[in-house]
């Protein structure tokens, strides 16, 4: 199962609302005189923004999915600048029942500008409701 999102592109206001809502005022996301004389010439969002937009883009049935489990192995491969355009995929690796109503699967993730390079990639850890199906099974007794 893969599932893929659409676009969303990041704006100078998720950069300045996550900078204050973190406290993380770091002059790579909050100074564009000093990110100008950066590695990356420019200002640009911080990664975790970008990891976190990457998990809203993904649209999870509540039915299904409990909670988010764990990140892992996150790699930042390359900066998003403000106003590029991400969008996100996860493909299940694996599933391992934990018990009689949940799962936990395990996804690759990887997000991706607009020009289809890789901006981020992790793995997901995610607790899934298993479904059962009692409707038109007849009773075993």
């Amino acid at each position: 199962m893969t599932v893929r999102s659409r676009g969303r592109t990041v704006g100078e206001a998720d950069v300045t609302m996550f900078s204050a809502l973190t406290g993380d005022w770091h002059p790579q996301h909050s100074d564009a005189e000093w990110a100008t004389e950066s590695q990356f010439g420019e200002r640009i969002a911080h990664g975790m923004l970008v990891l976190s937009i990457a998990s809203g883009l993904l649209v999870w049935d509540p039915d299904q999915v409990v909670a988010l489990r764990a990140i892992r192995e996150v790699v930042f491969k390359r900066p998003v600048r403000i106003g590029d355009t991400v969008s996100a995929e996860a493909e299940v690796i694996s599933v391992q029942p934990l018990d009689a109503q949940v799962g936990l699967v395990t996804m690759s993730l990887r997000v991706r500008n607009q020009s289809g390079a890789s901006a981020v990639r992790a793995r997901l850890e995610l607790l899934w409701r298993v479904a059962i199906e009692t409707e038109g099974v007849p009773d075993a007794a």
